[in-house]
């Protein structure tokens, strides 16, 4: 098969291209749809592809609680009223940030938005009940708290609280029925230690070996025997006198037979 040679006039043209180099075509201008479709190419490689298994970003709310957590209250107030219109619980959290901090007036007045936006929000009115609680003001957390379970009658919490503010109005079987009733509810009641979430449950007690007499009796009624003998030892730490009453009471009666018990009645703690 025959091909075409190139004339001698095309292979002077070639020359002179070559000679004076290919930077003419650089010069050259790009096409339009050259231009575009390199864009479009650059734009595919660089793309991020969104990853269905990456979790959604976190809320204000959500991050507000990560600062909670770690007891950066400021932070979490400022986040969580990052909110243009915050929800009650967002509202009944910020007052237990404040709470936290010892800014009660501030708590109360949140406590308070979170309960109007939503009257029966039996965390908050619990909380409105701790300030009062916190001012001395007995009488009327014992109103609040009865208020909150109202609407939340099934809370070992305020069950708890309740307890407290009649233990702190010297009613010492009402307390002691509060006590029980919120043990029934939830065994560890008085054992949790968190210091996140929506509702606040009263520790600040002024007689405090008192109360560890009445925590041990109950649990003494409820047959956990080593958490009573804890508190029989702590309420001896803080000082109560009457110790006959670990001796005499009904209540006592199966741990009066075990070693432990016999040696805590000899034993003379140092009270703290």
């Amino acid at each position: 098969m025959l091909t075409e040679r190139p004339s001698a006039s095309l292979k002077g043209l070639a020359g002179g291209l070559i000679r004076s180099g290919l930077i003419a075509l650089a010069l050259l201008p790009v096409p339009a749809w050259s231009q575009q479709q390199n864009l479009t190419a650059g734009v595919r490689e660089n793309a991020v592809v969104a990853n269905p298994d990456r979790p959604a970003p976190l809320s204000n709310e959500a991050r507000a609680d990560i600062y909670m957590a770690r007891k950066m209250y400021r932070e979490a107030i400022e986040t969580y009223l990052l909110d243009k219109k915050p929800s009650p619980v967002v509202l009944n959290k910020v007052g237990i940030a404040y709470h936290q901090t010892g800014d009660l007036r501030t708590a109360e007045r949140y406590y308070q938005k979170a309960i109007k936006a939503k009257p029966d929000y039996a965390e908050a009115i619990n909380n409105l009940g701790t300030i009062q609680y916190a001012k001395k003001s007995y009488r009327r957390a014992v109103s609040t708290y009865k208020k909150a379970l109202k609407y939340s009658p099934n809370s070992a919490s305020i069950h708890s609280n309740l307890g407290t503010a009649w233990f702190a109005r010297k009613k010492y079987q009402q307390a002691m029925e509060c006590y029980e009733r919120a043990m029934a509810i939830d065994p560890d009641v008085f054992e949790h230690r968190s210091t996140t979430g929506v509702l606040l449950q009263e520790r600040s007690v002024a007689e405090r070996a008192k109360f560890h007499y009445y925590l041990a009796k109950a649990y003494a009624k409820q047959g956990r025997q080593d958490l009573a003998l804890l508190y029989i030892r702590k309420s001896l730490e803080e000082g109560f006198k009457d110790r006959a009453k670990y001796m005499e009471e009904a209540e006592f009666a199966q741990l009066r037979t075990l070693p432990e018990f016999e040696l805590l009645m000899k034993l003379e703690p140092r009270v703290l």
